[in-house]
Order: C-alpha cells, then structure tokens, then sequence
C-alpha cells in the first residue's frame, strides 16, 4: 500500500494532517519532500484562532460590511491617480 500525506515534524515526530488508517504500531517507511511554507498546516490551536476570528462578524453582518466599505475607500484615497 502506498499512500501521500502531508504532516509537520516536530522533533523526531510527524504530525500528519489527517489518520493514516493504520492500526498503532504498524511498521511503515517514510519518504520526506519538503513543501514550501505556503502550503504549511496550520495547528490546533492556530486553526480554533482561525475560526474564531472569522466568525467574529457572524452576528453583525452590517458592520461587517461597513467595515470593509470603509477599508476600500482608505485604499483608494492613497492611490495616485492612473494616467495614460
């Protein structure tokens, strides 16, 4: 059986993004390919970060949209004037 996951190493640890589906004990080999640091897994607890700040505007969804009206306005203000 051959089988691609992904994982972060921690120590002589691999901490793999999702079960293996092998019983606990079980004799593999491990072949590493480094991926770049944009394709990093996030951990536990930076994942729980993750969803609670995206969630954070789930019960205010007008003042979610101000918010982001107001960042685009402040972006355009800024930007120099496109000429041809």
């Amino acid at each position: 059986m051959k089988t691609r996951l992904r994982g972060v190493i921690h120590g002589k640890l691999i901490e793999l993004e999702q079960d293996a589906g092998l019983p606990g004990g079980q004799l593999v080999a491990v072949t590493l390919e480094t991926l770049p640091a944009t394709t990093t897994i996030l951990n536990a607890d930076a994942r729980e970060s993750l969803r609670r700040a995206a969630g954070a505007w789930s019960d205010d969804p007008e003042g979610l949209e101000r918010f982001l009206e107001l960042n685009r306005q402040q972006r355009h203000a800024n930007r120099p004037e496109i000429t041809e």
